[in-house]
């Protein structure tokens, strides 16, 4: 594109200073600012200035980047912020009771803006130069900053030639604009938070949740210590195919996912091909990534975060962060305890939009304990002042480092278990206890308390490539797998289950929970499942138990009746030998029916030094290792 290289002459009658264009402002007026880094500084700073002259101005904004000098605490009797998003450089203030918030769905706040609910006197933005037709850009911020110049009295624009053009729904008359301030300054840069392993681990069980031809959104929560999670994701898509976007915010992280080719945007079901968003934030290196590139198309915050649209879209994923979760769902994200930390913002357009879309997925993402590694963050109840974002009856998916938890359509008993299991080790026997005593779990449950302590939980996992191509995900059993448990037993046949239990075992609801609630202190018991869409089915189940005295254990293993003869249980029995030889176990004995020639071969053929004998019909194995 090409600017009108005499448009200051053209609008000369439009131009004007930072000092002129804010003398129009008047005492306990409403004042817009512009979004994250295309705030205005220069209007900004003028602004402020005027700070002696002024009182009770009140300032609406989103979420902005840079300094925001009418923040001080100095400046409270002159300037009332009022933000539909907490950001850092207000935080403080706010959290102080010398500023205020305003909890709204990000889809609602144009609406508040058109109807006149909140009407806005002057609106501070940042605009490109115009083009030939006499056409500027919003550049990097579309969002409400549309809806906001749409509706202001007075409409203050500083024209930076160093804004992008982008394409989408971005481009404004500039007789709409009423006074226009000539700068030329860089554009406000973000940098990305590195990832530390924590977020990283989270992000990686992220993306594994995200098919290819999915369409994403990333939000832009962050979570104290750790960072925005969800932007991490990206780092893990590499190798996905046709991966679109439809989210609030773009930042650097983009640009490497589309230059490995995964991001085409080919499946979406609407705006084919475009990656849209509302704003960005950034480095140089995006802004001139996105300058004048059709791949990008800008649209405002009533059509991005619209449900609705969301939902139109097929595979569309949501990644949002909470600060604390409690067992039955409910999501905290907005502040911790009483305190306001950010804000509602997209989180529930998107989580709504993304569970109506075909084969959509809501993924709500946090650390398992604070930024101190003193406190859990999945909690049996959310602390006093604790806001609910995304409430129990709505919650899709919770992912933390240890593992994602399916909660929709489950009861308050498997949401417990679910949650317990991906929160961090040190806390699961104290939050199982804590749950049992606030009655969301079966008192009979209360023995199995000490259980939930599961050491070495990555050398458990394993896969093992089925001849026909089928992946077998190995790991520990875990209490979610109740169900999954009794499904298998009851569906074994009679000859497997003789084979097994040399008797023909009849299972109660306790021998179910005896399976899968063991005492990992001593035993190990491991599970291989492939993934289904009522979640993981199992196909085998490996276990010993250890004598403590002989510091020998006994191993058994059990394969559903069509996942046999494909060697999954030779797998499942060298897997457990080298968990065994880990944790420090001579070795292994078993117990087999003379008739059971299939897992004497494995035994025999394991490499082990086998010894043997029978009586009555079973073969005794002593295997050291």
């Amino acid at each position: 594109m090409e600017y009108d290289t005499d448009w200051q002459e053209k609008y000369s009658d439009m131009i004007s200073t930072p000092t002129k264009a804010l003398a129009h402002l008047r005492p306990g007026q409403r004042v817009f600012i512009g979004t994250g880094c295309g705030a205005p500084q220069m209007l900004i700073t003028a602004m402020t200035r005027r700070a002696g002259q002024l009182a009770n101005v009140e300032i609406i904004q989103l979420i902005t980047k840079g300094n925001a000098p009418y923040a001080e605490k100095k400046m409270t009797e002159c300037f009332a912020i009022n933000a539909f998003f907490i950001s850092s450089n207000i935080r403080e203030v706010i959290q102080e009771g010398l500023g205020d918030y305003t909890p709204i769905l990000m889809s609602d706040i144009p609406d508040l803006l058109n109807t006149g609910i909140m009407p806005i006197d002057i609106a501070l933005i940042q605009v490109t130069p115009p083009d030939k037709t006499g056409k500027v850009s919003l550049g990097i911020s579309v969002d409400i900053v549309r809806s906001a110049a749409d509706n202001a009295s007075l409409v203050i624009a500083e024209v930076n030639p160093n804004m992008p053009w982008t394409h989408g729904d971005t481009l404004v008359d500039v007789y709409d604009l009423d006074i226009l301030v000539p700068v030329d300054h860089p554009i406000l840069e973000r940098q990305v938070d590195p990832p530390n392993e924590i977020s990283r681990k989270i992000a990686r069980e992220v993306a594994a949740l995200i098919p290819n031809g999915s369409t994403i959104e990333l939000g832009l929560g962050r979570v104290p210590g750790y960072g925005r999670i969800p932007q991490v994701v990206m780092e893990f898509l590499h190798e996905r195919k046709d991966i679109g976007f439809h989210t609030e915010m773009i930042s650097d992280t983009i640009i490497p996912l589309i230059e490995s080719g995964a991001v085409t945007g080919a499946r979406k079901t609407i705006d084919k091909g475009k990656i849209t968003a509302s704003f960005c934030m950034g480095s140089k290196k995006l802004y001139d990534f996105i300058h004048d590139n059709p791949l990008f198309s800008f649209r405002p915050t009533e059509y991005i975060n619209d449900p609705a649209v969301i939902g139109k879209q097929k595979r569309m994923v949501a990644v949002n962060m909470a600060l604390e979760v409690d067992l039955t769902g409910q999501v905290c994200s907005d502040s911790v305890g009483g305190s306001f930390y950010s804000g509602i913002g997209g989180q529930i357009d998107f989580n709504r939009g993304a569970s109506k879309s075909e084969a959509g997925r809501a993924i709500i993402c946090l650390p398992s304990l604070d930024e101190f590694g003193t406190g859990s963050r999945i909690v049996t109840t959310l602390r006093p002042g604790s806001g609910v974002v995304i409430t129990r009856g709505t919650v899709h998916y919770i992912a933390t480092e240890y593992g994602v938890a399916y909660l929709h359509g489950k009861s308050i008993q498997e949401r417990v278990m679910a949650l317990i299991s991906i929160a961090h080790p040190d806390y699961r026997e104290q939050l199982f206890k804590e749950a049992v005593d606030a009655k969301y779990l079966r008192p009979d449950l209360a023995r199995f308390g000490s259980r939930f302590f599961v050491p070495g939980e990555e050398a458990m996992i394993a896969a093992y490539l089925m001849p026909d191509g089928t992946n077998v995900a190995i790991r520990s059993i875990r209490p979610t797998d109740e169900p999954h448990m009794r499904d298998l037993v009851y569906n074994l046949s009679q000859e497997t289950i003789y084979y097994r239990f040399m008797s023909n075992q009849r299972f109660t609801h306790r021998h179910i929970q005896d399976f899968v609630y063991i005492d990992h202190r001593r035993d190990v018991c491991i599970v291989g499942t492939i993934p289904e869409a009522s979640g993981d089915q199992i196909v085998a189940v490996g276990r010993y138990y250890l004598n403590e005295k002989t510091n020998m254990a006994e191993v058994a293993f059990i394969v559903r009746d069509n996942w046999q003869n494909k060697g999954l249980g030779t797998f499942f029995f060298q897997h457990l030998i080298k968990i065994a030889k880990r944790n420090g176990i001579a070795g292994f004995t078993a117990e087999v029916l003379l008739d059971n020639k299939r897992m004497q071969n494995v035994f025999n053929n394991s490499g082990l030094r086998v010894e043997s004998k029978i009586e009555e019909g079973v073969y005794s194995f002593d295997m050291e290792f």
